[in-house]
């Protein structure tokens, strides 16, 4: 699979495709670097993005792996607005199951920030984030797109 690797505020960040569509976003660099056309475009939107640019990221073909709950948590993520924040708990009356299995499935998100799971946040607070710097990570994205900050609290809701 060929994947291609970019440094951000955020660390170094590795977007992996597979038959035309985006399957991974990883922290880190990766070890193979193979440009397509779609990794490239997607690293330029990234860079852009991470310069201010607003995208919703949602024309991008992404195919995460995952169960059909999972699958059905992430399609709507990828409906939340650029610039707003849902809780766990509104996803999981949208969704089904309940808040736990709602963070449970942002936490496997493969792909984040393009299926922004930095933007669903507890309703006692910020809730938690994998990626590789943690909450900084989370709260540097949600500033990024000028979306509310719920204050500290709990990790989950």
């Amino acid at each position: 699979m060929p994947q291609l690797s970019m440094h951000s505020p955020i660390g170094d960040l590795t977007l992996t495709e597979e038959d035309g569509a985006i399957v991974a976003l990883d922290w880190g660099w990766g070890r193979d670097q193979d440009e397509t056309p779609l990794l490239r475009q997607t690293c330029d939107r990234l860079d852009a993005y991470f310069d201010g640019a607003a995208d919703d990221f949602a024309d991008l073909p992404l195919a995460p792996y995952g169960t059909p709950y999972r699958q059905a948590v992430w399609q709507a993520l990828r409906a939340i607005p650029l610039g707003e924040t849902r809780t766990y708990r509104d996803l999981a009356l949208q969704v089904g199951g309940s808040p736990r299995s709602i963070g449970q499935a942002n936490g496997a998100n493969p792909i984040p920030i393009l299926i922004p799971c930095h933007r669903v946040v507890s309703t006692q607070g910020l809730g938690g984030y994998s990626g590789d710097g943690g909450l900084a990570d989370k709260i540097y994205l949600l500033e990024l797109e000028r979306a509310p900050i719920p204050a500290l609290a709990d990790a989950h809701a």
